[in-house]
């Protein structure tokens, strides 16, 4: 499955509480790059609020991957409504839990289901929201001689460097946009007529547009 080039994510931890006919939910937003880091997070929260009635929650990735809970909540009532809030922002790389207090009065599938909506967009509502751009990690081994013809395409195709290696032969680690990776590749190689080798390491990362 090929990634989406931009994705949509919050900057940092957010929270939001609500009160609903005596509940409280609690609503908790945290960037997260991986399953493990969704559910490190989810302990944690359960750990911290260990006495609450539930811990709701609902994650996603870019790659489309995504889970939710309603921990013991009515079915339907819980983590697809803050799954849909997730959706209604457009947002991935990060989960939701929903810490919820039962207050002694029962609200209802309809109301409860609005109330873990509500929390959860607010929450985001609360949230920084930035949007990242997809590049891939390549590898350049060359001679010193080439080093001008290296940087010149490096900056013609707006690589970021994130890794240089002075040895017997210089190493540079960048990160390329996918839309012009096959264009720089084929450029950059008849240019120094094939004395650049170039490998693809198969990482990817996505970076922050306005941190470029």
């Amino acid at each position: 499955m090929s990634l989406p080039e931009k994705i949509k994510t919050i900057k940092h931890y957010s929270e939001f509480k609500l009160k609903e006919k005596g509940s409280l939910f609690l609503s908790i937003c945290q960037p997260v790059q991986t399953e493990e880091e969704a559910l490190n997070f989810l302990t944690k929260v359960r750990k911290q609020y260990y006495n609450a009635t539930h811990h709701c929650y609902s994650y996603k990735f870019q790659n489309g991957n995504f889970k939710y809970s309603d921990d013991g909540e009515p079915n339907g009532t819980a983590g697809i409504r803050i799954y849909n809030a997730q959706n209604h922002f457009e947002v991935t790389n990060l989960i939701i839990v929903v810490v919820r207090y039962f207050g002694g009065t029962k609200l209802g599938v309809g109301p409860l289901g609005k109330a873990y909506y509500d929390s959860a967009i607010e929450c985001l509502n609360n949230s920084v929201i930035e949007q990242k751009e997809l590049f891939h990690k390549i590898e350049l081994s060359y001679d010193f001689t080439l080093s001008k013809t290296v940087h010149h395409f490096i900056s013609k195709f707006k690589l970021i460097i994130s890794k240089n290696d002075f040895d017997i032969r210089p190493k540079m680690v960048c990160l390329v946009r996918p839309s012009s990776e096959n264009e720089f590749t084929s450029e950059i190689i008849a240019a120094s007529q094939n004395k650049i080798v170039i490998t693809k390491t198969g990482e990817f990362c996505y970076i922050t547009l306005d941190s470029i």
